[in-house]
C-alpha cells in the first residue's frame, strides 16, 4: 500500500515509518522538520514541507495518490498551548483542514488520526473509555477535540473513513537503538529524567505534589512508541478491509506516578539524580489511565512491551547512544 504520512520524521511518525516500511509498503513522508529529523526517516521518500503550504500538500498527495494518510503533525505540548494557545488552533486544527482539502482534492478514502487522552480532561473515572465525553481542558486538547468533529463531519459527508488513535503517554525507543526521541527541549517526564541522569540538565522538577494520588503527584498510563505503532498498522488494516470509521484508545490500561517513574529511573540509569519539587502547571489532570479493551479486541492488538522497565530502559539505551 502507498502511505502518506504527515509529521513522519518525528518521534511517534518516524517509528510508524520504520514498522510501515519493515511491512512493505510504500511511504512518503511530509514534514516540515521543525521537531522531527530527516536522518529518522529510515524507509520511503521525504518531501520537506508545512501543511500550511496549501498548494505543495496539495500538488505532492496528488502527485503520489495514496491509499491511506496518517497524520503526526501536530505541537504537543500541553504547558505551551495554554501560553500559546494561537499557535497550537493554527498548527493542530487549521492545517488538519488543509490536509483533509488535500485528501478531498485527491479522492484519498482513508486516514489515521494522531489523537490524543488530553480530549477527555478531568475524567469522572479512570481507566477512560472511548464514549466518555470531551472535556479537554487546556488549548492542546481542545484543538484536537476540533478535529476529531471535523472527521466526523466529513466522514458523513462522503466516501471517506478514519480511525482516530487517542493516544496516552508515549515513551521509549526503537529496541534496535535505530531512532529514539530527540526533541530539541523535550518536556516527556521519562525523557528529561534520562537527561538528567546524564548531567544534560541540572534537576529534575516534579511539577505538583499536592495532586488526590496515592503519592501526591500526577498518575500517567505509559505506552511504548513500538506498541503505539503497532497500534497504527492493525488501524490501517481495519480501514482498508472494513470500510469503517471508529476510535480507539491506545494506552496499557494501569498508571504510575511520577514519583514512580523517578524511582525507576534512578533504578535503570543507576544515578541519583537531583529532584525539585515544584509547583502544579496549568493544563495537568491528576490521573490519567487507558480502558484499552475496545483495541484489543476489535483490532486485536497485542502491546509486546508492557513493562516500565522495559520502556525506560530502551529510552536510556537511546539517549546513551545520542
Amino acid at each position: 500500500m502507498k502511505i502518506f504520512v504527515t509529521g513522519g520524521a518525528g518521534y511517534i511518525g518516524s517509528h510508524v515509518v520504520k514498522m510501515l516500511g519493515e511491512a512493505g509498503h510504500d511511504v512518503l513522508v511530509y514534514d516540515n522538520l521543525s521537531t522531527g529529523h530527516a536522518w529518522a526517516v529510515l524507509h520511503g521518500r521525504l518531501v520537506v514541507g508545512d501543511l500550511a503550504d496549501k498548494p505543495l500538500l496539495s500538488e505532492t498527495m496528488q502527485g503520489y495518490q495514496p491509499d491511506a494518510v496518517m497524520h503526526f503533525a501536530a505541537f504537543i505540548q500541553v504547558e505551551e498551548s495554554v501560553r500559546e494557545p494561537l499557535k497550537y488552533y493554527r498548527n493542530n486544527t487549521a492545517n488538519a483542514l488543509n490536509l483533509l482539502e488535500a485528501v478531498q482534492a485527491a479522492g484519498v478514502k482513508n486516514l489515521i488520526f494522531s489523537s490524543t487522552a488530553a480530549v477527555y480532561g478531568i475524567p469522572e473515572h479512570n481507566p477512560v473509555n472511548e464514549s466518555s465525553p470531551f472535556m479537554p481542558i487546556n488549548p492542546y486538547g481542545m484543538s484536537k477535540v476540533m478535529v476529531e468533529n471535523m472527521l466526523k463531519d466529513f466522514q458523513a459527508s462522503c466516501d471517506f473513513n478514519y480511525v482516530s488513535l487517542r493516544y496516552f503517554n508515549v515513551a521509549g525507543a526503537d529496541p534496535g537503538g535505530k531512532i529514539g526521541q530527540a526533541y530539541e527541549n523535550a518536556t516527556h517526564l521519562i525523557t528529561r529524567a534520562l537527561k538528567t541522569a546524564k548531567g544534560e540538565l541540572p534537576k529534575l522538577s516534579i511539577f505538583g505534589t499536592d495532586y488526590p494520588t496515592p503519592d501526591g503527584t500526577c498518575i500517567r498510563d505509559y505506552i511504548h512508541v513500538n506498541d503505539l505503532s503497532a497500534a497504527h498498522i492493525c488501524a490501517l488494516d481495519f480501514l482498508l478491509t472494513s470500510n469503517k470509521s471508529d476510535i480507539f484508545n491506545c494506552g496499557y490500561g494501569h498508571g504510575y506516578s511520577v514519583r514512580e517513574i523517578v524511582k525507576t529511573a534512578k533504578s535503570i540509569t543507576g544515578k541519583d539524580f537531583r529532584v525539585e519539587e515544584a509547583d502544579r502547571r496549568a493544563g495537568d489532570p491528576p490521573a490519567l489511565t487507558a480502558d484499552s479493551s475496545k483495541i484489543r479486541s476489535k483490532l486485536l492488538w497485542k502491546p509486546e512491551y508492557d513493562d516500565i522497565e522495559v520502556i525506560i530502559k530502551t529510552a536510556w539505551d537511546w539517549e546513551q547512544k545520542r
